[in-house]
């Protein structure tokens, strides 16, 4: 096949700069320009060092967009729908990683994100970009909506369970997530002086991924999140009970059943050892989700736990394999890093 050429929009964020190193490892894949209104003009290797000696690209205006195979939106939250016609008119396929596509309720939108969605005509014309759950979909879709990386790891966690009918009753999750989840742009309660050493519960009721997780599954959740002392990474802790009759060797075997296949996620449910349930520190830079779980019989509940990296499976890892699937291409194709120990 030939090389697709594709941008990256808004390229000089944390989620930007993991597209791009992916996107310049990617032999099917030429990256032809990578947008910045505060830094156009100014080379891509100045926001992001780590790709000094890769790329001689310099950031592009947004409005200097030209046409291209598929772009890439790493543009804010809320902000996207407003230029959503341009980027459709930029390129056959459009890869969002904000929210403003994720959500197919407009009044769910609306109370999680604070405003009104301005593109109601194109809800849900996105396909979820999740390939564990949307897969047939992905291979021809020209529109897909990147889920939340806390979304990401808790769907995944709890989607052998609820496809199965294996729990019952309400689901909570207790996220935790580093500092890159804030993105770049450092507010005063991002500095270092204020997150290190913190447990910063920042969302104690509703984070805006429980709507996403709720959607995906069919099932109402609960979330909490809090902010943790680690630049990158996400764990997920799932609460719910069991479904009548059903006991840990049920649970085992649908894990096994649904991710057999799977070639980025891997089931994490030893009963010993340091590394025995999914643990975000040796997954950095990696796209693999790891899912585990705890079955307490007695008590009739079960903890399902997912960990990723945010900016690779919880975001720009997760877009590649998307374009991936869409291009016929094997899944891994530049996803092949198997992330660091010890880290």
């Amino acid at each position: 096949m030939r090389v697709v050429r594709v941008a990256v929009v808004g390229g000089s964020g944390y989620i930007g700069g993991e597209l791009l190193r992916l996107l310049l490892g990617h032999r099917e894949v030429d990256v032809a320009a990578a947008t910045s209104t505060r830094l156009a003009g100014r080379r891509v290797d100045s926001a992001h060092p780590n790709l000094r000696g890769r790329t001689d690209l310099t950031f592009v205006a947004p409005a200097d967009l030209g046409e291209y195979d598929a772009v890439f939106l790493a543009t804010p939250h809320t902000a996207t729908m407003g230029r959503i016609r341009d980027y459709l008119a930029a390129a056959k396929i459009v890869v969002d990683l904000s929210a403003d596509f994720r959500l197919h309720d407009p009044e769910s939108y609306r109370r999680y994100y604070g405003r009104p969605h301005t593109e109601l005509g194109l809800l849900g014309r996105f396909v979820p970009g999740l390939p564990e759950l949307h897969r047939d979909r992905l291979r021809t879709a020209d529109r897909v909506s990147v889920p939340g990386c806390m979304a990401t790891a808790a769907v995944l966690a709890l989607h052998p369970l609820v496809a199965d009918d294996l729990v019952a009753g309400e689901i909570r999750v207790d996220a935790r997530a580093g500092s890159s989840g804030s993105g770049a742009a450092v507010g005063p309660e991002n500095t270092h002086a204020e997150r290190s050493g913190a447990l910063r519960v920042f969302a104690p009721l509703h984070h805006r991924h429980e709507a996403e997780i709720g959607e995906r599954l069919g099932r109402p959740v609960l979330m909490t999140a809090t902010g943790v002392e680690a630049v990158r990474g996400v764990q997920v802790l799932c609460w719910t009970r069991l479904a009548d009759g059903v006991d840990a060797r049920a649970i085992r075997a649908a894990y096994r059943r649904h991710y057999a296949a799977e070639p980025f996620v891997r089931v994490v449910a030893e009963h010993r050892g340091p590394h025995r349930l999914p643990d975000p520190k040796i997954l950095s830079g990696s796209n693999f989700c790891d899912v585990g779980f705890v079955v307490d019989e007695a008590e009739r509940t079960v903890l399902a736990v997912g960990a990723l990296d945010n900016l690779v499976k919880g975001g720009a890892g997760n877009a590649v394999q998307c374009l991936n699937l869409r291009l016929g291409l094997p899944e891994d194709t530049g996803l092949e890093f198997p992330g660091l120990h010890p880290n």
